[in-house]
């Protein structure tokens, strides 16, 4: 299975290649915001810095927000062999506009019922593991900018703060629960709770070559809500 993402990305992206020592960059730690310094202190090269920065903004791991300043998706700190299954999730996510109307539940209801496409991450995860209310939906389109004219047609305007999110199809969707799962892992902050709760519920629908890796408390956390709510559920 990780042979087959990582052969249908390089073809899809032959452009794209992702060495191990691009790991060095997960010894920086997580924060919200990085300076080309922090990682050039870790380099011993500031050349070589910019050159690894440019590697994980190609990858879709890192975003430069203003020079010199970046941001790190969480995702990665996940370990290197899981790399090559969460760029078809990271490249769709580069190129995700997001679109509002009503900026509420209305703007869901009704992008569902004018978009063809297959929903993942928030409102797919509440699906198969009812762990957390969804926020944005994320709905993955054959024709990106079709979608978008089909949105604005019916008054919905691209900004930053839409809760619909179109992205491109991009990768495998054969197994489609994993996707999810790696879409969560790559997406990071409060989906990666969506992803362990994936693979706690859906533990036989993944490949058990392609896990990621989370922090214990986090485990904990989602293991003691969905057992909450298994409680609930038999009262």
């Amino acid at each position: 299975m990780v042979e087959t993402y990582l052969y249908i990305y390089q073809h899809a992206y032959p452009c794209m290649t992702l060495r191990p020592e691009l790991t060095i960059a997960q010894t920086i730690g997580e924060k919200p915001v990085y300076h080309i310094n922090e990682l050039r202190k870790i380099t011993d090269s500031r050349a070589t810095a910019y050159r690894i920065l440019s590697k994980l903004r190609e990858a879709g791991f890192a975003e430069q927000i203003k020079e010199g300043y970046f941001t790190i998706r969480s995702s990665l700190f996940q370990p290197f062999n899981l790399w090559s299954n969460l760029l078809p999730s990271l490249q769709a996510l580069k190129q995700a506009r997001f679109f509002g109307l009503s900026y509420n539940e209305n703007d869901v209801r009704l992008a569902i019922q004018i978009l063809k496409g297959v929903i993942t991450l928030d409102y797919r995860a509440y699906e198969l593991t009812k762990l957390q209310s969804p926020r944005l939906l994320f709905i993955y389109v054959d024709d990106v900018d079709q979608a978008a004219r089909t949105l604005r047609e019916h008054k919905f305007s691209e900004g930053t703060q839409g809760r619909v999110v179109i992205i491109p199809r991009i990768g495998v969707f054969r197994n489609e629960i994993q996707r999810v799962y790696l879409d969560c892992i790559a997406y990071g902050g409060r989906s990666l709770l969506d992803a362990i709760a994936i693979e706690i519920v859906h533990n036989e629908s993944l490949d058990p070559h392609v896990r990621g890796i989370f922090k214990a408390e986090d485990v904990l956390k989602v293991r003691d809500e969905l057992g909450a709510q298994s409680g609930t559920r038999s009262d």
